[in-house]
């Protein structure tokens, strides 16, 4: 099994930048597709970004332009680099190994004056 444990979230203005992390544990294997979510209160979970072991990269139209996905295969780990950042961000964010693995615990994230 794979632990996923998510960090770097805080608090930030509108318009400023934050960089997550997801740094997995356990048995993994690097051909796995590798996702973030994130849920905000009274909202369901949605789907923002994914990777591919070749790299590929797709986004959610609200984040596209902003948001950049990257992974490091022999840390194992996964980032979320966050740019200009709207309120509208403001939820916890999750990784996932696919669409269907199991939940870290989450990391925080709030954009707010």
């Amino acid at each position: 099994q794979v632990q996923l444990v998510e960090s770097g979230g805080g608090l930030v203005q509108p318009g400023g930048s934050l960089r997550l992390s997801c740094a997995a544990s356990g048995t993994i294997d690097s051909i796995y597709r590798m996702t973030w979510y994130r849920q905000a209160p009274g909202k369901q979970r949605e789907l923002v970004a994914s990777i591919t072991s070749g790299a590929d990269t797709k986004y959610a139209e609200s984040v596209e332009g902003r948001f950049t996905i990257s992974r490091d295969n022999a840390e194992k780990t996964v980032y979320l680099q966050m740019n200009s950042l709207k309120p509208e961000d403001t939820a916890v964010y999750y990784c996932r190994v696919g669409y269907s693995g199991t939940w870290g615990q989450g990391t925080q994230v709030t954009v707010s004056s």
